[in-house]
Formats: C-alpha cells, structure tokens, sequence
C-alpha cells in the first residue's frame, strides 16, 4: 500500500451543498430561503425562543436569583476560623455569647460554624451550632472538647 491508495471510508466524506448555482442544481435562485421576508436576508431572523411579540416563555416563567436553584429555607451561617480563636486562654469556654463580645462575629444573629483555617494551640471549651470535621480533629487534637448547639 502507498500513500496515493489511502481514500477515507466510503460515506465518511459528504460533499457540502451548494446554493444559489442556478435551478438546476435544486437549489438556485432563492438559494432555499423562501421568497423575501427577515429570515431571507443576510444575517436576518431572529434569536433563539423568540415569539413574535407575545411575552417569551423565559419571561413567565418565575425569577430566581443566582445560579441555578437555591433553597428557600437553607441556613446562612457566620463562619469563624480557627486562627480567630488564637486570642482565647487555656480552658476558656467559646459560646455565641463570648465570640460576640470579642468581636469576631459580623451577624450576631445567624447561627455559628467554626472553620478549619489554621491551628489550636490550647484547649478550648467549643459549644457552637455546627463545627467542620477538620476544625474538631483540630480542637480535640489540642485537647479541647466541641459540643453542638441545636438551631432555634
């Protein structure tokens, strides 16, 4: 076999279709638009589930906000890293109540969830709404203890 006995395989290769060569070829003159009209002209017609004046479906069609869906009823949560609870003593007890007093929260009213930045140097006393799998290694590690609050 030389490389002029290669051809692709019989039905691989479609030739494209060639308008507006004259009526013989089937598709001539009007080159198989149709008689005049928007979608006649070159570069004509119109965007995707246009309809024409009526109000597209998209538009009837509720409005939600974001990405994709979201929950109505999912809970936001302020996250606290471990690297904010560095200012706290030996045997200190962290509730909502003393991570609002030193500052470290910016809603008071959104339950609260400790993160896994950084790292425990003493034991802690953590009684939280929820605590990641990294940051309780972490505090029990450091010989602290996590309890969980139920959400109200």
């Amino acid at each position: 076999m030389q490389l002029h006995d290669l051809k692709p395989n019989e039905g691989s290769k479609k030739l494209r279709k060639r308008v507006g060569r004259g009526h013989g070829s089937g598709s001539g003159k009007t080159s198989g638009r149709g008689v005049k009209g928007q979608k006649a002209r070159t570069s004509g017609g119109v965007r995707q589930y246009h309809m024409g004046g009526n109000l597209p479906l998209f538009r009837k069609l509720p409005f939600l906000r974001g990405e994709g869906f979201t929950p109505r009823n999912r809970v936001r949560y302020a996250e606290v890293n471990l690297d904010a609870l560095q200012g706290f003593a030996a045997g200190a007890e962290v509730t909502p109540e003393t991570l609002a007093s030193a500052g470290l929260l910016k809603d008071k009213n959104k339950p609260i969830k400790i993160m896994g930045r950084g790292d425990v140097k003493v034991a802690l006393k953590i009684k939280v709404h929820k605590v990641t799998d990294g940051a309780r290694q972490k505090i029990e590690q450091a010989g602290g203890s996590v309890e969980t609050i139920a959400l109200d």
